[in-house]
């Protein structure tokens, strides 16, 4: 029995969240094959001839697995969003159940696809409105699909940095992003709570203006190394021999931090582009 505590992005890192498991005699050793016994040429070939295992076959988790199961989510998301940008009224609850259901997704020591994928079509509700209200106000037409742009283009340059080994996990860095997360945390829900009480102006509050667009660079700084630490766990736990339903636990992670990164880059652009 092996187990591998996950840490630095904390959907990964919470004291709940660890992943054990079993490594049997045979794992790994091909179907059918016995140390006693010769295979025939024909027998050699037709296990050659076979599909590749997949998650399925095994019983544990894959990194094709996972970015499958991500896919699936963003497209929740995709669709979720569609809905709430005709229907704005929907942005709010979107907002509140994605909220509840991140929570209870972080929290939750096995993964459950089923809340996880309301989660996606829940945040796509809120993106959507958020998005549409956005692209209605002078000056901002276009903005979404700029933010879209953004979002997968700093994505993939920090996976190819990861994958390049200049972008890496570190346990100084960690302490680090867990310190500026709380404090972001607790800043946000400072000015939610002053936007409501109307002591501050602006569309996004204390996030408007100059200081809005410092905080957007440092949370768009912090996106990029969740990522980070997301492409780290999805590796290391494939790796491990993590179970198959795991890549729930990845795909979760990764859209959690898309959606996030995509935020923050639409609170920039709005900014930039606005009066304010």
């Amino acid at each position: 029995m092996g187990e591998f505590r996950l840490s630095g992005n904390p959907i990964f890192g919470s004291k709940n969240q660890s992943a054990s498991w079993g490594t049997g005699s045979n794992a790994g050793s091909p179907v059918g094959f016995h140390e006693s016994g010769n295979l025939s040429a024909d027998q050699l070939q037709g296990m050659y001839q076979q599909p590749s295992a997949n998650s399925q076959d095994t019983g544990r988790m894959t990194i094709g697995d996972t970015i499958n199961k991500t896919i699936l989510c963003l497209a929740l998301v995709v669709v979720g969003a569609a809905v709430g940008w005709a229907v704005p009224a929907l942005m709010l609850p979107g907002a509140l159940i994605g909220f509840v259901l991140g929570l209870v997704n972080v929290f939750k020591k096995k993964p459950s696809p089923a809340l996880i994928l309301l989660y996606a079509a829940a945040e796509g509700l809120f993106l959507g409105g958020l998005s549409g209200f956005l692209e209605q106000q002078p000056g901002l037409q276009g903005i979404a699909i700029q933010a879209v742009v953004a979002t997968f283009c700093i994505a993939g340059v920090t996976l190819a940095l990861y994958r390049s080994g200049k972008y890496r996990m570190t346990p100084k860095l960690n302490k680090m992003f867990m310190i500026a997360m709380i404090g972001m945390v607790v800043f946000s829900l400072v000015n939610m709570v002053m936007m409501m009480t109307g002591t501050v102006d602006g569309m996004f509050g204390m996030r408007s203006g100059v200081l809005g667009l410092v905080i957007g660079a440092v949370a768009v700084l912090l996106a990029t190394y969740a990522l980070v630490s997301d492409f780290t766990m999805i590796e290391e736990l494939s790796r491990q021999g993590a179970p198959a339903i795991m890549a729930w636990r990845g795909a979760f992670g990764l859209t959690m931090t898309l959606v996030w990164l995509y935020l923050e880059i639409l609170r920039i652009l709005a900014i930039l582009r606005g009066d304010e």
